[in-house]
């Protein structure tokens, strides 16, 4: 699953709806599930369900009747458009307010009848623009999970674009990240979070200080985070017999350890402000 970063205002909107042909571009090749694009954009239209940042109703229709018209038009007739948007509205957690109009529904529920609208003709890729927008943290981590499922179960492509980081490693696996219409990076997450040096991160308990002492004078680079905890440069987590010698000698107690990891907002904000992550 690919998660699509980038500030506002950086292209991920423009490039989903490029790939979808409803943009024109005026240079660019490429292939999506190994159809030509932009030659072929239209077959390309079929095989993705898309979710839409901005709302995409019809007035008049409740939502069973949307997400039916929905699987309508992408070639389902009617009785089995609409016995297979009941089975995505159970999916997606859309109860009985599916035989309510959709002028009646919160951002939230609106959220969800677009991910159904993108799921009801099966397709293998999914393009979520802003998924979780409008959603309580509950309603938030439910669709995560569903997206998780479609991904990691049901074998579905993901293209996830969102600038909620949170939701990007919740997840995904890899990151494209856009700034003002070209690509900075393009990178699996595990690759990303991996610092530059070999680095433990160290969670105590008690006063640090007679310990940070001794693994400097042992030679170590401490860098201590505001939280209290402790991270030691150079040192790979099948190297750590120092560390324990050093916090029985001081008597500190240390609760956890474990290896360091980049923060996914910094990398956010030195792609952003830089174009690189140092």
């Amino acid at each position: 699953m690919t998660g699509l970063l980038g500030p506002n205002g950086s292209g991920k909107s423009t490039l989903i709806k490029s790939l979808l042909g409803l943009v024109k571009t005026q240079q660019g090749r490429g292939s999506v599930l190994g159809i030509p694009w932009p030659e072929q954009d239209r077959a390309i239209r079929d095989l993705v369900g898309y979710l839409p940042e901005d709302d995409c109703y019809i007035a008049g229709l409740n939502g069973i009747e949307s997400v039916a018209f929905m699987a309508n038009l992408s070639g389902l007739p009617g009785t089995e458009g609409l016995r297979r948007a009941h089975e995505v509205c159970d999916f997606c957690d859309i109860s009985e307010e599916r035989y309510r109009p959709v002028e009646s529904y919160s951002t939230g529920m609106r959220q969800k009848l677009k991910f159904a609208q993108a799921l009801v003709h099966d397709p293998p890729f999914l393009i979520l623009d802003e998924p979780t927008t409008g959603l309580d943290p509950n309603q938030r981590e439910a669709m995560l999970s569903r997206i998780r499922t479609l991904s990691a179960k049901l074998g579905k492509s993901v293209l996830l674009s969102t600038h909620i980081l949170h939701d990007v490693r919740s997840v995904c696996d890899q990151v494209i990240m856009l700034v003002d219409g070209s690509v900075k990076i393009i990178d699996t997450l595990d690759n990303l979070s991996r610092p530059s040096e070999p680095t433990i991160h160290l969670s105590l308990m008690g006063d640090p200080t007679d310990f940070i002492e001794r693994l400097r004078n042992d030679g170590f680079s401490i860098n201590q985070e505001i939280d209290g905890s402790l991270k030691v440069v150079g040192v790979h987590l099948d190297q750590t017999t120092q560390l324990w010698t050093a916090a029985a000698a001081t008597d500190t107690r240390i609760r956890r350890m474990e290896p360091a990891r980049n923060a996914l907002e910094q990398i956010f904000f030195d792609a952003a402000s830089k174009g690189k992550v140092k």
